[in-house]
């Protein structure tokens, strides 16, 4: 390779995503963690996905979950982004989730929330891919908390970019 493990990272920030925290309950565990690795896979089922690094110190009780939640931050919550950034136990403290109907304890607040059953894991170098069959989704209209060039960012303009009638067609490769 003609480039660093630094090079590569800050080559990909250049790809502005959502924030998102993604939360699980194992083994009476509260998990979450941020992520920008949230993506959609498919319309029918209806799938999603994110990556976690093989290094986080509850990965191995990820690997054990049946059913996640992701929620879609809010401008307004780049400090959830922050508290769920960090490792330990200390990132719940104080806060209450919201029960989903399969139990899986989700954030309020997002832009919108996302209850999953696990559907697969799939290995991905340093990370673990997992994918969640989506039960339901809760959804506000808010703006959505960026991250881009390695930081927090925000739409400059609610003013939309005119988009082809046929985005569909090469947004889901049809």
């Amino acid at each position: 390779m003609s480039f660093t493990d630094r090079e590569f990272r800050d080559a990909l920030g250049q790809f502005a995503t959502g924030v998102c925290v993604v939360t699980a309950e194992v083994d009476h565990t509260l998990l979450g963690s941020t992520v920008s690795s949230f993506n959609s896979v498919s319309l029918a089922p209806p799938l999603v996905l994110f990556s976690l690094a093989r290094s986080a110190l509850t990965f191995p009780l990820w690997l054990k979950a049946t059913h996640f939640g992701v929620t879609v931050l809010a401008e307004s919550q780049s400090d959830m982004s922050n508290r769920f950034a960090r490792g330990g136990p200390e990132k719940w403290s104080g806060l209450a989730p919201v029960r989903g109907a399969s139990g899986v304890p989700l954030l309020r607040g997002g832009l919108v929330t996302f209850e999953c059953e696990t559907y697969a894991c799939y290995e991905g170098g340093d990370h673990e891919i997992m994918v969640g069959r989506v039960l339901s989704f809760t959804r506000t209209e808010t703006t959505p908390l960026l991250f881009h060039g390695g930081r927090y960012s925000r739409l400059l303009s609610d003013r939309p970019i005119a988009t082809p009638p046929d985005t569909d067609v090469w947004l889901h490769g049809w």
